[in-house]
């Protein structure tokens, strides 16, 4: 039986537009068949470009031509198709180059939030395209948007971005990886719910993509949790004379080097707090920091950051 591995991706292996990511994704494709020789793989993504692109679509085409205004969750569900359909594409290729008897599927992927989340009362991502000072106040009167302005460039809408509680369909990802399929889940942190009523529905919210990939990769008892970023390894003193690469991390240790500030908001600070939360409740799991082009080697052990409760 194969170990089970969740592969967080980050942007560099997507792009900005539907021409960069096509070519991205063969490269990205290739690294992700090789690991799926050796693993049971699941594949998360971001998708920050992507649904900012499809809202400001679907906001300018309601503003212009009066189109039905599209919630943010609708959005998010969209993108999860768009990339989950040219990564698929690509894999399937890559699959068929190896004659490699497994399949490719993308699950749009619901995840539960807390309506209680703090995160709800103080809305902080921004969205969507920008506005003057003056439709900006507009569109908080009539639609009730929180808004606020963003570096000088205008103001934004910003929406909450609460803790993934629950993988609303961990089940059916666990019953198509043991099909021996690949399986594209939880893409852009998935689409936010919440139960109304005993019914779910989608909140407009944003979920952090490394939180909601260590929260699968927890929910599947995943053996090892890999994120795959610009950089081979986790440094401290970072872009100075004095960078230190780290081979290794416990959980300890990173939270040291968390409270000194030596992991930046936006950046890498995120991912360690998803391998912390990952190897904090899955004693025997293994979490590993490493680019795309370096995978392989990372899982060999022989680059790439791993953070775990065991030595190395």
């Amino acid at each position: 039986m194969k170990k089970k591995i969740v592969v967080a991706l980050g942007g560099n292996a997507l792009g900005n537009s539907p021409e960069e990511q096509l070519k991205l994704v063969e490269k990205t494709a290739k690294h992700i068949v090789e690991l799926a020789e050796c693993y049971d793989v699941i594949v998360t993504h971001g998708n920050g470009p992507q649904v900012g692109m499809i809202n400001m679509a679907m906001s300018v085409a309601h503003e212009e031509v009066n189109t039905p205004d599209v919630p943010f969750a609708e959005c998010g569900a969209m993108s999860q198709g768009y990339i989950g359909y040219h990564l698929q594409q690509a894999i399937q290729e890559e699959l068929i180059k190896k004659h490699m008897r497994r399949e490719c599927v993308t699950l749009l992927t619901q995840v539960m939030v807390d309506k209680k989340d703090p995160a709800f009362s103080h809305p902080t991502k921004p969205i969507g395209p920008f506005y003057t000072k003056k439709e900006a106040e507009q569109l908080s009167k009539e639609r009730g948007y929180v808004m606020k302005e963003d570096a000088g460039r205008g103001y934004r809408r910003v929406v909450p971005s609460p803790d993934p509680k629950k993988i609303i369909e961990v089940k059916t990802i666990d019953t198509l990886l043991k099909k021996r399929n690949i399986v594209i889940a939880g893409g852009g942190g998935g689409i936010p719910v919440i139960r109304h009523y005993g019914k779910l529905r989608g909140v407009d919210a944003v979920i952090d993509k490394d939180k909601t990939s260590a929260r699968l990769a927890i929910d599947m008892k995943a053996d090892i949790f890999l994120i795959l970023t610009a950089v081979d390894k986790v440094s401290i003193n970072f872009n100075t004379a004095n960078e230190k690469k780290l081979d290794f991390l416990t959980p300890a240790l990173a939270r040291k080097y968390m409270q000194t500030g030596e992991f930046k908001e936006g950046s890498m600070l995120p991912k360690i707090e998803a391998c912390l939360d990952f190897v904090e409740h899955h004693r025997g799991g293994q979490a590993i920091i490493t680019s795309l082009g370096k995978a392989k080697e990372a899982l060999e052990g022989r680059t790439g950051t791993v953070i775990s409760r065991k030595g190395i």
